[in-house]
């Protein structure tokens, strides 16, 4: 799991909208592994949500889904 943490951000000024979102995975002590989402306004700390998947497999196919739908909505990478 040493893949680095996405992140994303959307930046509209006619809407007055700055956001971010990121994806991480993360392990756990009891076997899940973690897919921490990390969303909200630039400059904030934002919200977090942290969901627990059976596997790797299916927490990487979690993360690129979030991402899809992210990229879909206008997010690019924040870079």
């Amino acid at each position: 799991m040493p893949d680095a943490p996405i992140h994303l951000r959307r930046i509209d000024p006619a809407r007055a909208m700055a956001r971010f979102y990121a994806l991480e995975l993360a392990p756990t002590l009891f076997g899940p592994v973690a897919l921490v989402r990390r969303w909200g306004r630039i400059g904030t700390a934002g919200r977090t949500l942290v969901e627990l998947h059976d596997g790797e497999a299916a927490a990487r196919a979690a993360a690129a889904r979030w991402e899809r739908a992210k990229r879909r909505r206008g997010y690019v990478d924040a870079g």
